[in-house]
């Protein structure tokens, strides 16, 4: 953690506690104040573990933008054994809110790409624009996992976004389409894709280099269709709701695994993965290890369809939910639950109403229905006439 530390809201008791400690440090010098710092540094452990355990959604989001939280270029120095990086999308020019090169990862070689805030300082943030990318960065990424693709090389991607670039210039270059194509060369592309949410993963910006055969979250990141600020905005007209919004997006690292949106939720260091990166970074190292072990051993043709039929997996439509929970209730034996959905014999008799009447009908014989025509014809022909008379007789008197 950098010596510039920010103090979220909800920490305070922590900082308050360590305070305490650091000022018994200086004065350790009898055996009674040592048990103290001891029983200290346990009563902190225990506090932190209880605040991190029960964070609310925007919580978690304060979290995951937190300043020193580490970014794709401290996992690069901390994860990798070496990194060449390549520039450009030999189109418009080099978006540095995503960083893309070559890496080694013990005995893999693998392309690396990744959304890059910027750093500690507020200049080098706005030259990576926030980690609002560009249309040519999303080009960039395409043009790099496409050479991946073509030696064969896995590639590992790390999210880190509020969102791709909105302004003009972004809309005038085609950031929609770029997005867009990014998703699609992704999903076909005959080569072991990781993907990790190591902060923000907000809207098409972020899932344009997360499509992948194993999506990973760190455990106070986010992942959504859009920030909790631009939901509130929509939604209620005001950014003030942005925890409300935040609720309801469910958008935390336990929702999602739930939902089947991720596969894996990563443990960050306690007190969160700005207060130890070292441990943070090794963390990350075994799992990229492991899924790429594991990925590599899956014959490409069966791991490209499986990664398509997982994104188009996503989601149940709600006139899907009764058969889905009647073959829920058959697997587990339950009658009852399965005859839920059906309606209740009082509930068709009405229903059923409409039909006798119309079988009652069809059984008169032709003869009273010609009539009832004749009848009705005949009527129809006399209130025909009658509004001529009035329009005669006007015309008369005119």
């Amino acid at each position: 953690m950098s010596s510039s530390e920010q103090r979220l809201s909800f920490e305070k008791p922590i900082f308050e506690m360590e305070a305490r400690l650091e000022a018994l440090r200086q004065n350790a010098s009898s055996p009674e104040i040592r048990d103290e710092i001891h029983r200290l540094r346990l009563g902190l452990a225990e506090l932190t573990r209880k605040i991190y355990a029960n964070l609310t959604a925007w919580e978690t989001v304060e979290v995951s933008r937190h300043p020193d939280r580490p970014q794709t270029k401290d996992y690069l120095d901390l994860v990798f054994d070496e990194f060449v990086e390549l520039h450009g999308d030999k189109t418009f020019g080099d978006d540095r809110a995503i960083r893309t090169g070559w890496a080694k990862l013990d005995e893999f070689k693998v392309m690396v790409v990744g959304h890059q805030k910027g750093g500690r300082d507020l200049k080098d943030r706005v030259a990576c624009n926030f980690g609002c990318a560009h249309p040519e960065g999303y080009r960039k990424a395409i043009a790099k996992m496409k050479l991946a693709a073509k030696f064969g090389l896995p590639i590992v991607t790390f999210v880190d976004t509020p969102g791709a670039f909105p302004g003009i210039a972004s809309e005038e270059r085609g950031i929609a389409q770029a997005i867009a194509d990014s998703m699609f060369v992704a999903s076909t592309l005959r080569t072991p894709i990781v993907c990790v949410v190591i902060g923000e993963g907000g809207s098409g910006g972020a899932i344009g280099v997360c499509l992948g055969d194993r999506v990973a979250m760190l455990e106070f990141s986010y992942y959504s269709v859009i920030s909790p600020e631009g939901c509130a905005g929509i939604l209620w007209k005001s950014g003030s709701f942005k925890d409300k919004a935040a609720e309801a997006l469910k958008f935390t690292s336990k929702d999602l695994l739930k939902f089947g949106v991720v596969d894996d939720v990563i443990e960050e260091p306690l007190g969160g993965a700005h207060r130890d990166h070292q441990l943070m970074a090794m963390r990350i190292k075994q799992y990229l290890r492991a899924q790429l072990r594991e990925l590599t051993k899956i014959p490409i043709d069966e791991l490209v369809e499986k990664r398509y039929q997982r994104f188009r997996s996503y989601g149940v439509f709600e006139h899907d939910a009764p058969a889905l929970a009647q073959a829920a209730a058959a697997q587990s034996g339950d009658p009852a639950n399965g005859d839920a959905d059906k309606p209740a014999a009082s509930e068709e008799a009405p229903a059923k109403e409409p039909d006798a009447a119309v079988k009652e009908s069809a059984k008169k014989p032709a003869s009273s229905a010609k009539g009832g025509a004749r009848k009705s014809g005949a009527s129809s022909r006399g209130n025909a006439k009658k509004p001529d008379a009035p329009s005669d007789g006007k015309a008369k008197d005119a």
